[in-house]
């Protein structure tokens, strides 16, 4: 069953009013009205009435190419994800404007080819460390989220965080930040309604925002009493400069410290459980998987070059994103009147960019549901829209992580590949938070290999 859209003659563009909103909402859920609208719009831009808030709902990449391009100065953030979140990660990375410059500028040495080069032997002794530790706990159930976290973790404090992050405080931090993002949704559909006023998921994001502040701040203060050698993150992070020339407050630095760990843990770690369901649910992929990883990596260690040459693997990973596009709405306000497809954008109207929606358009994804890894040979890429695939965003705002990503993830498949079997406890269904999440908990059923 699709949501019934009403199209008005006089705009190009379909608008949604609150009682089809609701109703979609109650049967089905968030996720049921946004595959509906979706399959009803075919990329034509969509305007949900809901009460005092209209946003534009935005999936063609031609139009995602005015935002993000060719106008983006006119669209920057700001919108009810932004305010929202910003109570987590501040006005820095996580911001817009002036100081989201000057964090980016420090921040982009990090991520860099040659950055990521020279730290991969410790990537790769982290991944190997933590499937290690995994391997005891094969033979029953794990929880996928909570063991990819883990992973995560063992990889991003030494890579970027020069081991700082205190032993034994992993699982209560990964456990804080799944909660405050999963409590954000309310405050994204009701922009509108003020922080002072209480709704739903307040409380635990309160809680939850407490303990990732109590367990990170204390960062910056040890890495002022250890001197570093300069490459990590929080190193960079003090001998740089704001967007006023002076060097960034203790505020400023703490506030970036928690958003890049928000940004390379949760959704991380979520992507990674997304792969293991992408695999097993579809068995012919996962034997392709299998038979590269044993072929390249073989009895060996896990070397920087294996990256590389796990090509199909890379593929994937890719549609793993596109099918569980875990950002799966970005919003944008619009700062001053515009026209996208002659459609008027009146100055504050916010623009919700959905790569979900985007990732199902026929036009540019045949068949999109059925998962084909082969969308991204060469050839499939270089033919197809540039903006019809946007896992990780376009622009200015392109999330630096996403060469780490994807080296990370591939190493991490090559580990658990060539260690165990991967089975699911269960059948895993996808609901909408601020991120695309499992509905359950996914359960993994390792099996050591002979």
């Amino acid at each position: 069953m699709t949501a019934v859209v009403e199209a008005e003659p006089a705009e190009r563009f379909h608008s949604v009013p609150l009682r089809r909103v609701v109703g979609r909402v109650r049967r089905e859920g968030p996720l049921g009205l946004l595959d509906g609208l979706g399959a009803q719009a075919n990329g034509a831009l969509v305007r949900l009435n809901l009460g005092p808030f209209r946003p534009f709902l935005v999936t063609h990449p031609d139009h995602l190419q005015h935002i993000l391009r060719t106008r983006a100065a006119n669209y920057p953030r700001g919108a009810a994800m932004w305010s929202a979140l910003g109570r987590l990660t501040g006005q820095g990375i996580g911001g817009e404007g002036a100081q989201w410059h000057a964090s980016r500028e420090i921040l982009q040495t990090a991520f860099s080819a040659s950055y990521l080069k020279s730290m991969s032997e410790q990537m790769i002794t982290s991944i190997t460390a933590a499937v290690d530790d995994l391997a005891a706990r094969a033979g029953t159930p794990v929880d996928a989220g909570v063991e990819m976290t883990r992973v995560v973790q063992r990889v991003v404090d030494p890579v970027f965080f020069g081991s700082l992050i205190p032993d034994g405080e992993g699982d209560r931090l990964g456990e804080a930040v799944a909660t405050a993002m999963s409590s954000l949704l309310w405050r994204m559909a009701m922009p509108f309604v003020p922080h002072a006023v209480p709704l739903p998921g307040d409380r635990p994001f309160k809680r939850a925002t407490r303990t990732v502040n109590d367990i990170l701040r204390p960062v910056l203060a040890q890495a002022r009493q250890d001197p570093r050698d300069g490459r990590d993150i929080v190193t960079k992070l003090m001998q740089g400069t704001g967007a006023d020339g002076r060097p960034l407050t203790d505020d400023q630095i703490c506030e970036d410290i928690v958003a890049l760990f928000v940004a390379g843990s949760e959704s991380s770690a979520i992507a990674l459980t997304w792969i293991w369901v992408g695999l097993v649910q579809n068995p012919h992929v996962y034997a392709k998987v299998r038979a590269e990883v044993d072929e390249v990596v073989g009895d060996g260690p896990l070397r920087r070059e294996h990256i590389r040459e796990l090509a199909y693997t890379q593929t994937v990973l890719r549609e793993v994103l596109r099918i569980y596009s875990v950002g799966w709405a970005v919003p944008r306000t619009a700062a001053e009147d515009d026209e996208i497809d002659g459609v008027r954008i009146p100055a504050g109207a916010t623009l919700a960019i959905s790569p979900y929606l985007t990732h199902r358009l026929a036009e540019f994804w045949p068949d999109p549901l059925r998962f084909d890894p082969d969308r991204f040979t060469r050839e499939n890429v270089r033919n197809r829209h540039p903006l019809a695939y946007l896992p990780f965003g376009d622009g200015a705002h392109q999330c630096l992580g996403e060469a780490f990503f994807h080296q990370e993830a591939a190493l991490i498949v090559a580990a658990m590949m060539r260690r165990f079997d991967v089975g699911l406890a269960g059948p895993v269904e996808p609901k909408l938070s601020l991120t695309l999440q499992p509905r359950e908990a996914v359960e993994l059923v390792l099996t050591p290999r002979r």
